[in-house]
């Protein structure tokens, strides 16, 4: 072999070597998380309770569209449906949690992370062949088609103005619905209760009884006027003073001495 080919040869293969030794390998994803303790996308600070954290990003998300479940006071859980195409299904999930703030009284960290499910329409033909003895041998196919939406993939979504534009709207509700005033920490005081005062109940006083009646009206009036009278002439008879007896009378009633 001469030697100009040889050294083409030479330096087509070194060529090769430098481009496979050069080339990159693709990193998993998981492998491109940092996890460092600097600005966190996925979190943003608002100077609210987590009740009221937790009511604005609820409040967010059901203004957009988006299904809330019932959930605790400090998780938010939604999903909004979409259908980029006859085909093609995407499912967007919503997760808040809402904690307490690191530096502050009344403050509060949302953290929040979306995540979207995309689903594709999947066609399967199935056959099926029946036989006929009449005719011997003779098979007719049947086809039927099953269509189903397939889960084809599933990633959360990135960071960027999409979690910007959310807490921007959080922050619209936080300002705009009334709230309660934040109570400070040191300002809460307790105070022993007085004891209770026991008040007693006035007399009891009867109740008239009404009669409709008009005959059983005048019939109690006139048994009450009735009563009055013979009350009064009991009374009179009571305190007159007790009648003499005449002389004559008290004389005739002694007996005879002979």
């Amino acid at each position: 072999m001469p030697n100009s080919l040889r050294l083409a040869f030479s330096s087509l293969a070194l060529a090769a070597l430098a481009a496979c030794g050069g080339r990159a390998s693709t990193a998993p994803s998981y492998q491109q998380e940092l996890f460092n303790s600097g600005a966190n996308p996925f979190a943003h600070n608002f100077d609210a309770t987590v009740n009221e954290t937790c009511e604005a990003a609820r409040r967010a998300l059901l203004s957009q569209g988006f299904l809330t479940t019932m959930g605790q006071p400090d998780t938010v859980d939604a999903t909004k449906n979409f259908q980029p195409t006859a085909d093609s299904h995407v499912v967007v999930s919503f997760h808040v949690v809402c904690m307490p703030g690191e530096n502050a009284t009344n403050t509060s960290i949302a953290y929040v992370n979306a995540v979207q499910d995309g689903y594709a329409l999947k066609k399967s033909n199935t056959s099926a062949s029946v036989g006929l003895s009449v005719f011997g041998s003779l098979s007719l196919p049947i086809r039927s088609n099953n269509d189903a939406m397939v889960k084809v993939s599933s990633e959360t979504v990135p960071a960027g103005k999409f979690y910007d534009r959310f807490f921007g709207l959080m922050g619209h509700y936080l300002n705009t619905v009334p709230r309660s005033p934040p109570v400070a920490a040191d300002e809460v005081k307790s105070k022993p209760l007085a004891p209770s005062l026991v008040v007693s109940s006035p007399e009891l006083k009867p109740t008239p009884i009404v009669v409709t009646n008009l005959a059983a009206a005048t019939a109690i009036q006139a048994s009450d006027a009735a009563t009055e009278t013979r009350k009064k002439a009991q009374a009179a008879a009571a305190s007159a003073p007790p009648a003499k007896m005449p002389v004559s009378a008290s004389v005739s009633a002694q007996p005879t001495v002979k």
